[in-house]
């Protein structure tokens, strides 16, 4: 059951190790931002194992046709629907492979709903709504972990026989005790004390790179390391549709597009041209 105990040590809301940070030059204010990001990548490094644990159930759920959800609060949860959103586009799958939830619903995306993360019910309720079943796999985020609605859906998933993972930026927290397989990266203060937009959103945002990714390349949605899967959806992406069927097949550029025309995808026109 949902606590919200101090047995842990909640890093993410200890003092920033700046202060003052009114009376910096604007030079500094950034120059010390950046030093502090440039530690977020090596505590995701230290976090690989975990990622990698996850990462694998993750494959193995999408392959054996389930789907991926993320479900979170605040920036956290607009992380999740901001991976989740880029998977179609980026890979070719359906919008339904990869859904992301966040406290509040749509209106949360852009604007915040105030007492939207409090509920312990409700991220259940929201996760109802898609059906889902023993086949899926449930990820919350929250830096903290503490937030209710995160860890009330992870409960009633673990009640339910559902997979759950999470990525937190704290060691020990409620979320992490509740997820079947936690993630946590644990970033330390922020430079703006409290604020987890900042590197503990950073984290998350590579993290969530590194499951989704992983993910969609053992699925088969890559090919060499090009996106031949992707939704021609804009002149740029079919520029760069037809730069790599240039190279793939080594035809001309003229040819590249004839062929990008007629299959409507990378893939296609490459197995249309091999196969002929």
């Amino acid at each position: 059951m949902y606590f919200c105990g101090m047995d842990f040590i909640k890093t993410t809301e200890q003092d920033s190790n700046f202060d003052h940070l009114e009376k910096m030059e604007v030079s500094d204010l950034l120059n010390n931002i950046n030093s502090e990001d440039k530690t977020v990548a090596f505590a995701v490094e230290k976090a690989l194992p975990q990622i990698e644990i996850v990462t694998k159930v993750v494959i193995e759920k999408l392959a054996q046709g389930g789907r991926l959800f993320y479900i979170g609060a605040g920036t956290s949860g607009r992380l999740g629907i901001l991976d989740a959103s880029e998977c179609p586009p980026t890979f070719g799958v359906s919008h339904d492979l990869v859904i992301g939830l966040i406290a509040g619903g749509d209106t949360a995306i852009r604007k915040a709903v105030e007492f939207a993360e409090d509920s312990l019910i409700q991220g259940w309720e929201d996760l109802k709504k898609y059906h889902i079943s023993e086949d899926d796999i449930v990820i919350g985020i929250a830096a903290s972990g503490t937030t209710p609605y995160v860890i009330g859906a992870l409960e009633k998933c673990n009640s339910n026989n559902i997979i759950t993972g999470c990525i937190t930026c704290n060691l020990g927290s409620p979320l992490s005790k509740t997820a079947q397989y936690p993630i946590e990266v644990i970033v330390g203060p922020e430079f703006v004390t409290g604020s987890s937009r900042m590197k503990a959103g950073t984290a998350q945002k590579m993290v969530l790179n590194m499951i989704s990714t992983a993910t969609m390349v053992k699925l088969g949605r890559v090919k060499g390391n090009k996106m031949v899967d992707m939704q021609l959806s804009n002149h740029k992406l079919v520029e760069r549709g037809i730069q790599m069927l240039m190279k793939e097949l080594s035809v001309s550029k003229e040819k590249a597009r004839q062929l990008l025309e007629q299959h409507k995808s990378v893939r296609n026109a490459i197995a249309a041209y091999s196969n002929k």
